[in-house]
């Protein structure tokens, strides 16, 4: 970190604003009694938001991010999210995250059948619903006018315990999505100095997140059911 420091001063972000390289390192939670301690001292996950910061010192104008968040912590990972929601530059990403994609992304790339890339505006939620409503047309064609109706579906598939956890599912994760956010606000607002705090924090979040994740593949699995 004092090597950081001793490069530069001030750091030009892309925008053409300055910030001092202390600011920069405390936006990255290292706290000003940090910023002179020996690198050899810092955890694995202090040492990749390092490698990270350097990075994005340089002012890039352009990041390429392969599955971010399978290499950084949830601590680094929160610190990232927040950093792109203000980059000006171009941001290309590679995740199977549905929620990083949401949160950073304005344009999909998706690779369709034949090898085609079809571009899409908009986040990965609005991305799926576009693709739902180009599917449920077809879907409706399908049925030959000769073949006989089939009982409905929900009788068949889907039992009434089935039914009643996917509506309680739906009624949960709005809840937990909005204590989710109220922690991110808490994490990413004004610079905590208490670290168990940041732990416990970070802790809950990342349990959060598996949670809703949990909750939204089984949403998604009854919702099939259901049709």
């Amino acid at each position: 970190i004092e090597y950081l420091k001793s490069v530069a001063e001030l750091v030009k972000i892309l925008d053409g604003s300055v910030i001092t390289a202390s600011q920069m390192l405390e936006k990255f939670l290292f706290p000003p009694d940090q910023q002179y301690a020996p690198i050899y001292k810092l955890s694995g996950g202090e040492r990749r938001r390092l490698f990270l910061l350097r990075v994005l010192m340089s002012a890039p104008n352009v990041l390429i991010l392969d599955e971010p968040t399978n290499d950084l912590d949830v601590q680094t990972l929160a610190i990232l999210e927040e950093y792109l929601e203000d980059f000006n530059g171009c941001v290309i990403v590679v995740s199977h995250d549905r929620y990083f994609l949401d949160r950073v992304v304005d344009t999909i790339f998706s690779f369709e059948t034949g090898g085609n890339i079809r571009q899409y505006p908009g986040n990965y939620s609005l991305y799926l619903d576009q693709k739902k409503e180009e599917e449920e047309p077809k879907e409706k064609k399908v049925t030959p006018k000769t073949v006989k109706a089939s009982p409905s579906p929900v009788n068949k598939k889907i039992s009434f315990k089935e039914k009643k956890e996917y509506e309680d599912i739906e009624k949960q994760i709005p809840i937990l999505e909005s204590k989710k956010a109220e922690i991110e606000q808490v994490l990413y607002g004004e610079p905590l100095e208490d670290f168990t705090k940041i732990t416990a924090l970070t802790e809950e979040l990342a349990q959060l997140s598996q949670k809703i994740d949990n909750l939204t593949d089984r949403w998604l699995e009854l919702a099939e059911k259901l049709g």
